[in-house]
């Protein structure tokens, strides 16, 4: 063997060792889509809704800040299968500070019990974020679980001077700032600011 064929086959070893085997398996898709809310939703909504939150979510006290009004304009989204069945919800309110300063109040986040763990509700958590950011809003609030929502970015650090309008636990306020310091100096007891529904139907009108 003269040195260029052992040089070669030596490269060809080393080639063969160092590079690992490609995987040509195709890639999994995602079993969800994410997208706006269609006019349609409306059923499978409310019923994914109570079905994921039983019947009392009503009496909570985000929904006096909810009800009779739409949601933030392009802040209405949600999750469908591949067979394109509703599977996950999230929806983001036009609310005011005591203060006047604007905010978003995001909720209810709703996943089908059965897909639970798929990363559904992460995945609109961030979509959420994301649009609401895009759309030039100042802060996100909310109520709810700390544990899962602090790794979103939400914390109650900024909400020790706001109230919600009725019974809520404190520690589950919390907030996310868009823009640094928005929420600096915040108090009052949050409203709803939104478009009011019967607005929107006699524009339709």
């Amino acid at each position: 063997m003269n040195t260029n064929t052992a040089f070669q086959a030596s490269f060809d070893a080393l080639i063969q060792t160092a590079l690992p085997e490609v995987d040509h398996r195709p890639v999994a898709r995602p079993a969800f889509t994410l997208g706006a809310e269609r006019l349609g939703d409306v059923v499978s909504r409310e019923a994914l809704l109570d079905l994921a939150m039983g019947a009392n979510r009503k009496r909570k006290s985000s929904e006096k800040l909810r009800r009779g009004r739409k949601p933030a304009e392009g802040l209405a989204l949600v999750a469908r299968d591949e067979a394109d069945q509703l599977v996950g919800t999230v929806r983001l309110w036009n609310v005011r500070l005591g203060d006047g300063v604007q905010a978003l109040l995001l909720g209810p986040l709703a996943v089908e019990p059965s897909t639970k763990s798929g990363g559904i509700g992460s995945a609109l958590m961030r979509q959420a974020i994301t649009e609401a950011t895009r759309l030039g809003h100042c802060a996100i609030l909310l109520v709810g679980d700390p544990g899962y929502y602090e790794r979103f970015g939400f914390s109650a650090a900024k909400t020790g001077d706001l109230a919600m309008p009725g019974p809520y636990e404190r520690h589950r306020f919390l907030a996310l700032e868009l823009v640094e310091g928005w929420l600096d100096g915040a108090k009052g007891t949050l409203k709803a600011s939104g478009r009011k529904v019967s607005e929107v139907v006699a524009r339709a009108g």
